[in-house]
Formats: C-alpha cells, sequence, structure tokens
C-alpha cells in the first residue's frame, strides 16, 4: 500500500490521470481474450459470474431508504445475485437458466492433494473462483447480518443470506485441512485466465461458454506464504460463526478454522498474489490490513484478548498504514481492509470501553474513522465528485461502484453506532456535524447507483426501465436452448449486438466513469462487469438504509463471546524525586 501524506481535512488533491495499474482496483495489463471483439481489440481482464432470481411477478413490498423507495423485490434480487453459485446447485438457488457446473474442480488436477472443491463462488462474469475477493464478500455478508439480522428478517431475506454465508464458508473449510490445529498450504484459486503472449489455450477467459458446459481442464492454485488470503478467511470464518452462533458445532469448527489460517498467516508471512496470475487480476498490496482485520474479528468470535492485543498492536497498526494518509486512506475494498477494521474496532470502544492497555490504541483508531467519516462529506476535498454527484474514491479509475457501495456501508453503519452509543455526531476540525449527515452521503450514493444520475441509468441490472442490457457474463450472454457451445462457439453470442437472453436480476455493474458516461456494452468489463465483492458491498449498503433509522443495529450479538470486562489499572507513576 503506498500511502503519503495528505491534509486530513481535504486540502487539495491533485489526481493526474496515468496509465499505470490501479493499486486499488483489478490490474488492467491483461486480457479476457473470450471478450475481444474481432473488429477491434479492447482491454480485457478476467470477467464474471453472478447470479440473480428469476422474475417473478409478486405483490409489491418495500423498503424504506429514505430519499428513495425501493421495492422490496429489488432488495431480494440483490442479496439474490450473490449466490454466483459453483457446483451442484443449492435448494435455495431458483434461477431457471442456471444448472451444475464445474462438479470435478480438484480432481482433475493431480498436482493437488485438495481433490474435492466444486462448491463456493465464481467470481464474476467466467468461471474462476478468486478466494481473496469471495472470502471479502462473504465477510462483508456476516458483518451486515451481525448488525443488521432484525432488518434482514423484516424483509423476509434472513434465512436466504444465511444460506449464501454458509455456502461460501462450507467451500472455505475446504480449501485447506481446517480440522488441524496447524496447515502450510492453502487453495487460493480454481481455474486460470492467462491470455498472455498471444495464449490459445482453452481456459477461463480464452474461451466463452456457459459455466455448465466447461470441459477443459481447471488447474487449482495452492499458496504457502499467503498471510493476506489466510488472514482474510479467517475473518470471513470468524465472522460466520457470530452469525451461526444459534449453532453451536458449525459455529466452533467456523472459529477452529479461523484460529487455524490466523495462525498460518502470522507463521508464513508472504502476499498470495506476488508473482502467480492473481497478482494480474487481484493484486494484494499488502498483509498488514489483513493481520488487524482478522485480528479484530477473531477476538470478536473468541473473546481471546491475544487477538485483540494484536490488532491494537501500535507496530501493527503502524505497518498497516493507519496514520500516514495517502490518496486510497478510508478506500474501503477488497485489497484494502484497514478502513473496515477501525470502524469495527471503533465500535469495542463505543460500546465496552475496554481501556488500558488497549484504549490508546482504540482512542486513535477512533479518531481516524472520524477522519475518513469527514473525508466522505461534500464540503472537503479529499475526492472528487462527478458533475452528477458520484464520489471518486478510485480517483477517476475505472470500476468505482464498488467503492461507493462500500463507503455508504461504512457511512451508514457509523452513523447508526452514534445513535446507539447517544453520541449526536463528530467534529471535522473545528466544525461540528449530525450522525444524519453520513446517512445522507450514503443515500444520495445509493441514489445515484439506482438512477438518480444524468444518464438516467440504474446501473442495478433488472431495477427501472433503463438498465444495462448487455452485462458482460458469460452465463447471461449464451441462452438455455439445449445445445452446448464449446470454447469459440460462444464468441458469437459474445460478439452479439442483442441484449442478453438472460438477466442478471440485481447485479451491480462495474459503473460509469468519472464524467458520468457509460457504454452498455458487453466486452467492455469497465463499464459491464458485475462482480460478487461489489455486490456484497451493495447489499450491506441497502440493509443498512432500510426500513425505519430508529431500528439501528444489533449492539450485543456482536460481544455475544467476549468476556465482561474489568479494566486494569495503568501502571502507577514512577516515584518522585526531589
Amino acid at each position: 500500500m503506498s500511502m503519503y501524506g495528505r491534509d486530513p481535512w481535504g486540502g487539495p488533491l491533485e489526481i493526474a490521470d496515468s496509465a499505470t495499474d490501479d493499486d486499488r482496483s483489478r490490474n488492467l495489463h491483461d486480457y479476457d481474450r473470450a471478450a475481444l471483439s474481432s473488429s477491434r481489440q479492447l482491454d480485457e481482464t478476467q470477467q464474471s459470474w453472478l447470479l440473480g432470481p428469476t422474475e417473478q411477478k409478486k405483490k409489491k413490498k418495500y423498503v424504506d431508504l429514505g430519499c428513495l423507495i425501493v421495492s422490496r423485490e429489488i432488495f431480494l434480487w440483490t442479496v439474490g445475485s450473490i449466490v454466483a453459485v459453483a457446483g451442484k446447485l443449492p435448494k435455495h438457488n431458483n434461477v431457471s437458466w442456471r444448472g451444475n457446473s464445474c462438479l470435478n474442480d480438484g480432481k482433475s488436477d493431480t498436482g493437488t492433494i485438495f481433490k474435492d472443491l466444486k462448491g463456493g463462488f465464481y467470481d464474476a462474469g467466467d468461471a474462476i473462483k478468486f478466494n481473496f475477493p469471495a472470502s471479502f464478500a462473504m465477510t462483508m455478508l456476516s458483518w451486515s447480518v451481525i448488525e443488521y439480522s432484525a432488518k434482514y428478517e423484516a424483509a423476509g431475506e434472513l434465512n436466504h443470506v444465511r444460506e449464501i454465508i454458509k455456502w461460501g464458508s462450507d467451500f472455505f473449510l475446504k480449501t485447506f485441512n481446517s480440522s488441524a490445529d496447524s496447515i502450510d498450504r492453502l487453495v487460493s484459486q480454481v481455474g486460470d485466465g492467462d491470455t498472455s503472449h498471444g495464449s490459445t489455450t482453452h481456459n477461463d477467459h480464452y474461451c466463452w461458454m456457459r459455466p455448465e458446459d466447461i470441459d477443459y481442464p481447471r488447474p487449482v492454485t495452492v499458496c504457502s506464504s499467503c498471510s493476506d488470503l489466510a488472514a482474510e478467511m479467517a475473518a470471513s470464518l470468524a465472522a460466520a460463526s457470530i452469525v451461526f452462533k444459534d449453532n453451536r458445532a458449525y459455529s466452533q469448527k467456523l472459529v477452529h478454522g479461523a484460529k487455524t489460517l490466523y495462525a498460518f498467516a502470522r507463521n508464513q508471512r508472504g502476499r498470495y498474489s506476488a508473482g502467480v496470475e492473481a497478482e494480474t487480476f487481484y493484486n494484494s498490496t499488502m498483509y498488514w490490513d489483513e493481520f488487524v482485520w482478522g485480528g479484530a474479528w477473531l477476538y470478536f468470535a473468541t473473546g481471546n484478548n491475544t487477538y485483540l492485543s494484536l490488532a491494537t498492536h501500535p507496530k501493527m497498526a503502524k505497518h498497516a498504514g493507519a496514520f500516514v494518509g495517502g490518496p486510497d486512506y478510508g478506500v474501503f475494498s477488497w485489497d484494502n481492509k484497514l478502513t473496515g477494521a477501525q470502524v469495527l474496532l471503533s465500535r469495542l470502544r463505543l460500546f465496552l470501553s475496554p481501556g488500558y492497555p488497549y484504549e490508546e490504541m482504540l482512542a486513535s483508531y477512533h479518531n481516524q474513522t472520524g477522519i475518513i467519516m469527514c473525508s466522505y462529506l461534500p464540503y472537503f476535498n479529499s475526492f472528487n465528485r462527478t458533475k452528477g454527484g458520484l464520489i471518486q474514491l478510485n480517483h477517476g479509475r475505472p470500476q468505482p461502484l464498488q467503492y461507493v457501495v462500500n463507503a455508504a456501508f461504512l457511512a451508514t453503519l457509523y452513523s447508526d453506532y452514534l445513535d446507539a452509543s447517544d453520541t449526536p455526531g463528530w467534529r471535522c476540525g473545528p466544525n461540528f456535524y449530525t450522525s444524519n449527515v453520513l446517512r445522507e452521503f450514503a443515500q444520495t450514493q445509493i441514489n445515484y447507483i439506482l438512477g438518480k444520475n444524468p444518464r438516467k441509468m440504474s446501473y442495478l441490472v433488472g431495477f427501472g426501465n433503463h438498465y444495462p442490457k448487455h452485462v458482460h457474463h458469460r452465463g447471461a450472454s449464451i441462452p438455455k436452448n439445449k445445445i452446448k457451445y464449446n470454447c469459440k462457439g460462444g464468441w458469437k453470442w459474445r460478439d452479439s449486438k442483442k441484449p442478453n437472453p438472460n438477466t442478471v436480476v440485481g447485479a451491480m455493474v462495474a459503473g460509469p466513469d468519472r464524467h458520468d458516461g457509460f457504454h452498455d456494452i458487453r466486452s467492455n468489463y469497465n463499464y459491464t462487469e458485475p462482480t460478487i465483492a461489489g455486490n456484497a458491498g451493495l447489499v450491506a449498503a441497502l440493509v443498512a438504509l432500510s426500513g425505519d433509522k430508529d431500528v439501528g443495529i444489533d449492539k450485543n450479538t456482536i460481544f455475544s463471546a467476549v468476556p465482561p470486562m474489568f479494566p486494569n489499572p495503568p501502571p502507577p507513576p514512577a516515584p518522585w524525586k526531589p
């Protein structure tokens, strides 16, 4: 994570256009060969696979997002679009154009000991399983359920979202020896998309096929020094253990796996993406932020102060970049977990106030959270905005919406933290702002995504009358007509100018450019790609904003494993000497 100092109160920040890789976005140098039109060559990287429930006519119920009323159906669709399901479809799948897929994952790769890797989630419009963004997506969903289970239940979606989290957690438990106390390897990826140097090898990027029809080999990538991935997966399983605390045996199984993964992350240091294919698609810039994030979640899951000591250790915070600022400071994503960790640990201070020896670092995290919330407000210049009002958290680079929805979730959540702790607001320098300002920020950003923008375009597929019809998504673009289209046989559907025959209802696409422009082109992932990580953030933001503000968060569930706190007094001062 490359960061440099800035004025935390929003001094001028000049961002020059650059062709370099976006350290906070998916790298843009490789091609998804199957997405290349024969008429012109476009930069393409690995693409995606997202699902949405079938469109069914129902009596409408509504979810109140403040200044925008969204039908309950679109909230259901959005939760459903997370189900980028691989393997044998679960009972809760209700997407008519999907079927069982990639049932031999693991078995066909003789170089791995992990033979049962069916299941889990595809990343987005292809069939690669990237465990780094997928585990972040599951952590986000679990966090939203822990905080807002009453809102999920009111929308009739609590059981559904729990099924999604369990599907992901069950797959993660198969990617390492989850029954062991220590491990030396972990699956990081299933499938591949390398099309460098003009390669025509059949894989998940060169081919354009329905996942159900895939017949090419799918390699398994295993890592032995992957601290970032292991700590994120530990966070995911730890958070899920709180969601499933009503199932004691399963919850303990998740906790055990999380502890094993975190120990592995700490003992065998390294970035999971260093020198492998994932560096092109989901590059991790460091692992220190995952150490703080994973440690915080393990503390909440276990109540073990060792994890809290790690998450609040000054050197850990320093390595994670907690106090150095920079253009990406405050941007919460599948790569950068620091902002989320600071909000999460601010919650601990607001409601439990554990005192010495944690108070100093918790106060610092709390202060930094306030600074980050200030940076989201339109009164400051930390981040530019488009003319239509979309905050540019990735500084005008492509695929902005995944960052926007995460910020909307954190802003709403922190607003609810302040309300639940009877704190009327917070300060940005000399100015005092009420918690309502954060909710208003989140509402304006979600409203933009849902159609209140210069193009009157809804970036949520299936919502409104004007939404993307050429989503970059293999399964959605190929009809389910009992014809198996082989690797290159599907190219005609890739290149078709007609709308997708299947609608990925509830999927949020990558979004507009920095001029509020949007091109509904199947071959351009920068506009029309949906991802599992992006949709998880949207679900979290929607549920946080839904319903009556007075409902707020569940203050206590996250602390269910934390023992009563009796803070130790600080050490006495040194004896006075005359």
